[in-house]
């Protein structure tokens, strides 16, 4: 609207009522409409959700990470090598307290476990050369590589003290000749070796997974491995009970019950460090049956082991629900990981809740970009 001065001699106008009622009842009406629109479909607080709650997909449905080729086999041999360490283990303190039957036990054990161990290993990886080619070079960074060199010696040092004891159980009638004075004189040599890598056996399998890509494994990389070893200290110490007379179990149940304790502390953590989201495939489905299933076993196994742990049948009942409760802790673990490859929702969901606190602590200027782009100093501009 332009002023001038000959705006004081124009003739005073009628107000427009017309074109201000019509303005007025369009307004009523747009309230009205949009009253009508609130109420309708709303659930009582005169709102609606202005978009249908999100359905996470991916390029022609297909997976966002690939499920790894792995079977049962593999969740054979993570409970068979935390069963091998932890038998190493128990075997080295028996031998220092003298318990000549339980250090027996646990060396026939852990020869036992390593054995099927591997067979599954390389069953899984389909030819043996395989296992072999994967031992000519050493990668620090790889768990896989690492642990192939923590698996091999372990087997042959267990397999040295245990050749020595099967060598004593028949009389000293395998055909050993000249070489039975040097199994002699390895034995403990080869018990101690046994020891020394037996905790990275029984615990490198969690650094393997929890430095994989999938949803379930990486989200509980904190924590993982951790449970692994408290799970092969259940299985180790429950096999010994079920194997050995109760007078020289009593190492054995010790061990069981810190097993007990450290897996039931482990698995809550672990679950405590991880996003709702990705506990869900822990918790549900066919691998949160065999989960709970193990929580149980591990409950009764460790009150078993605590109050009759002196009686011979309750000792090897209690043992045989401890040692299966670790087996279906592994199978467990990897179902739940491979069933979290299948829905989208399993990686973005994490993603978006991690991008969302590297914001809100003002990350967004490193490789992953958050934020807007810094701009540039005016002395690196004129660069």
């Amino acid at each position: 609207m332009t002023v001038s001065e000959y705006d004081s001699l124009r003739p005073p106008e009628a107000p427009r009522r017309r074109r201000r009622r019509a303005a007025e009842g369009t307004g009523a009406k747009l309230r009205r409409f949009a009253s009508n629109v609130l109420r309708g479909p709303g659930d009582g607080s005169r709102e609606m959700p202005m978009v249908d709650d999100p359905e996470f997909s991916s390029y022609y449905g297909r997976p966002i990470v690939k499920a790894p080729p792995w079977g049962h086999e593999i969740a054979g041999y993570l409970f068979l090598g935390g069963l091998a360490g932890g038998s190493a283990l128990l075997s080295l303190g028996a031998e220092l307290t003298g318990r000549t039957t339980l250090r027996r036990n646990t060396r026939l054990t852990a020869l036992g476990a390593v054995g099927l161990g591997t067979v599954a290993l390389i069953a899984d990886l389909g030819r043996p050369e395989r296992f072999l080619n994967m031992m000519r070079t050493v990668k620090v960074t790889s768990p896989m590589s690492l642990g192939t060199w923590i698996l091999t010696p372990f087997a042959t040092a267990t397999g040295v003290a245990a050749t020595s004891e099967i060598d004593k159980m028949t009389g000293n009638k395998l055909p050993l000749g000249p070489l039975r004075k040097v199994l002699r004189a390895a034995e403990t040599p080869s018990g101690l070796a046994a020891a020394v890598f037996a905790a990275p056996l029984a615990s490198y399998t969690g650094v393997l997974l929890g430095n994989t890509a999938n949803p379930v494994w990486n989200g509980g990389r904190n924590g993982l491995s951790f449970v692994f070893a408290s799970s092969a200290t259940m299985a180790a110490g429950g096999a010994a009970m079920a194997t050995t007379n109760v007078e020289e179990a009593g190492p054995a149940r010790a061990m069981a019950l810190m097993g007990v304790v450290g897996d039931l502390v482990a698995v809550r953590a672990m679950k405590a460090g991880m996003h709702p989201v990705e506990v869900e495939p822990l918790e549900t489905g066919h691998a949160g049956k065999l989960l709970h299933w193990a929580e149980y076993l591990t409950i009764g196994g460790g009150i078993g082991a605590l109050l009759g742990g002196k009686n011979r049948t309750i000792a090897a009942l209690s043992g045989t629900a401890l040692a299966a409760a670790s087996a279906l802790t592994r199978f467990g673990v990897l179902d739940a990981g491979l069933e979290s490859t299948k829905d989208p929702k399993y990686v973005i969901e994490p993603q978006k809740a991690r991008l969302a606190a590297r914001r809100a602590r003002g990350i967004t200027h490193d490789s992953i970009t958050t934020g807007p782009r810094r701009a540039a100093a005016p002395e690196q501009a004129g660069n």
